[in-house]
């Protein structure tokens, strides 16, 4: 009787000791995963692209189709204005709870992001250049270049925005800084951004 109890207690002590060590894997390999995520987040979130280039429009009320009326106008009513400004432009990928994971199984890292996007656009208006041209009857006013101005952020912001190249240099960006951060392990890492084919880092 006395041994029975005795082998009981010690299959009882292993059991517990087995589970402990379960208990205590998982909880390790959750809280490494979620460290993990933190800092991957962080990594993505920081690792934007910052482009920088010139946005210049032009507006005029001639036709330019070399008729005698345009030409005319060109003496008397002609209003042609240029304008060229720098601007500065970040992309990079705008993380939330929904759209970012990161998913570990065995040795292979799957980190899901979202698409690549235009996250700011800045025109340097201290820097900006205009010339201008006007027959003989017409005069130069602030509202002219105001409005010059409004209509040259929407449609460069618009170009730079749709920019492929930028999204796909972006994109490069942040996996060369995910590849650097994961090369001391030794697991397989891809990258996913929104709806695309997920994409393996080169770690060596």
């Amino acid at each position: 009787m006395k041994k029975l109890i005795t082998w009981i207690v010690v299959v009882l002590t292993i059991v517990l000791v087995f589970w402990l060590g379960q208990w205590s894997g998982s909880r390790k390999v959750h809280d490494q995963t979620l460290s993990y995520s933190l800092i991957v987040r962080e990594i993505a979130e920081l690792a934007s692209l910052e482009v920088q280039g010139n946005a210049s429009l032009k507006r005029t009320n001639l036709a330019n189709d070399g008729s005698w009326t345009d030409n005319l106008r060109k003496i008397f009513n002609e209003n042609t204005i240029w304008v060229t400004v720098p601007y500065t432009a970040k992309f990079g990928v705008n993380v939330d709870d929904k759209n970012f994971h990161v998913l570990v199984h065995d040795k292979e890292v799957l980190v899901s992001l979202p698409a690549t996007q235009l996250l700011s656009y800045e025109l340097r208006l201290d820097q900006m250049e205009t010339s201008s041209r006007k027959g003989m009857f017409m005069s130069s006013d602030d509202e002219t270049y105001i409005g010059v101005q409004k209509k040259l952020y929407t449609a460069t912001r618009q170009q730079v925005e749709q920019n492929n190249v930028y999204r796909e240099q972006s994109k490069d960006k942040i996996r060369k800084l995910l590849a650097k951060y994961y090369a001391p392990f030794n697991v397989t890492v891809k990258v996913q951004f929104g709806d695309e084919a997920p994409k393996a880092l080169p770690l060596n």
